[in-house]
């Protein structure tokens, strides 16, 4: 009896021990798998860099109840295999309790099993696709409208107010692009309008001639794209070129980054896209939202991006959620303290979350954008679901 008492006890506490990796009375473990160096790196660069810059403020403030956060940060190139790899040892090696922004939908989705049998919750991936917090997971905590919703809103929106009447697609041979084709088929469906075409391509493509040839000889007025960043700029330059002008591209908030609006002599001008904030330009910026870009600028000698407003706010997020837990920190109050946040708004006041025992999803807004003038333009918004 003694014997089976000591093993139930050794199961429970090894549980325990498991369930609680990464914190202790002086530390958090927060690990993020990101692009730093592969064709999103200017994403996942600067997302590392706006959560590291809210952390350290958490930080240099003595942290809540004694501990500070020490983040750990992979490079995983956008490629899935070094993906599992970053993953594994950020959640094996180096035991982390939190999982924060890790980008890319075919990433998150290569691991996110094996990371939630390992009770480490993923916070605010850099993917708004529904496998994020569909089907319903405890552990499952993401930020705002998905690709989804997003590519159906920007088809209804054009082919209402446009006239577009040949629609097609453009995505990326991935989860995510997948993603994009879905919705596209149903909202074509719910509209009474059949898909006209579409063309894939890979991720690390550079050459977009025979995409858009393609597109273009199926006499297609608007295209939805599953692209991110350079898989946006690249065919859409490509349509300039070939002179192909009577047709829409309308994107996702895979491709609301500066960068693509900002490419030379206007290029992107005329691009469509959907996102769930507004970042703030300089110029226009209101005082806080200044201050931070100033204070961004002084550390890290650079701009901020889209990548690093969401690397900051979703620290935030977290560091909230850490506070509410108090002082007997566990992953179970911690996501209890999730649960509990409710019209959170972010430092910079671009917009709020709410979450609790059944939603996961912090927001379900998007605004519509154009690109004028090399910059994203409301046209309209903000649109919920």
């Amino acid at each position: 009896m003694n014997k089976y008492f000591i093993l139930l006890l050794f199961i429970f506490t090894s549980h325990a021990a498991l369930a609680d990796q990464g914190i202790s009375d002086t530390e958090i473990l927060v690990g993020m798998h990101t692009d730093l160096s592969g064709p999103a790196s200017m994403i996942g660069k600067q997302s590392v860099d706006g959560a590291n810059m809210r952390f350290d403020e958490f930080n240099s403030k003595g942290g809540a109840y004694g501990r500070l956060i020490k983040f750990i940060v992979e490079d995983h190139q956008y490629t899935v295999p070094r993906a599992v790899q970053a993953a594994n040892k950020l959640l094996r090696r180096d035991k982390v309790a939190l999982m924060l922004g890790s980008l890319g939908t075919p990433m998150n989705n290569a691991v996110l099993t094996d990371q939630l049998k390992l009770n480490v919750p993923n916070l605010f991936p850099l993917t708004a696709a529904r496998s994020m917090y569909e089907p319903f997971h405890k552990l499952k905590f993401t930020s705002g409208s998905t690709y989804y919703d997003q590519i159906r809103t920007g088809i209804k929106y054009l082919v209402e107010n446009n006239n577009r009447q040949n629609v097609c697609v453009l995505y990326e041979d991935t989860d995510f692009g997948q993603e994009i084709v879905d919705a596209t088929e149903d909202q074509l469906e719910e509209m009474g309008m059949n898909l006209v075409e579409r063309a894939s391509a890979k991720p690390t493509d550079t050459d977009f001639t025979a995409q858009i040839k393609k597109l273009k000889n199926a006499n297609c007025d608007l295209v939805a794209m599953g692209t991110i960043v350079r898989t946006t700029i690249l065919p859409f330059i490509k349509s300039k070129e070939i002179n192909w002008t009577d047709v829409d591209f309308v994107t996702t908030s895979a491709s609301y980054y500066t960068v693509v609006a900002e490419q030379p002599n206007g290029v992107m001008n005329g691009l469509y896209c959907l996102n769930s904030l507004v970042f703030p330009y300089y110029d226009t910026a209101n005082k806080v939202e200044k201050d931070w870009w100033d204070k961004f600028k002084s550390i890290y000698g650079y701009d901020p991006n889209t990548g690093a407003l969401y690397g900051y706010i979703f620290a935030d997020i977290l560091i909230e959620a850490v506070k509410r837990a108090g002082k007997e920190l566990t992953v179970d109050n911690f996501v209890s303290s999730m649960e509990s946040i409710k019209d959170f708004e972010d430092p910079l006041q671009t917009g709020s979350v709410t979450f609790s025992e059944t939603r996961r999803q912090g927001t379900n807004i998007s605004y519509f954008f154009q690109v004028q003038e090399e910059r994203f333009k409301v046209i309209s918004g903000p649109i919920a679901y």
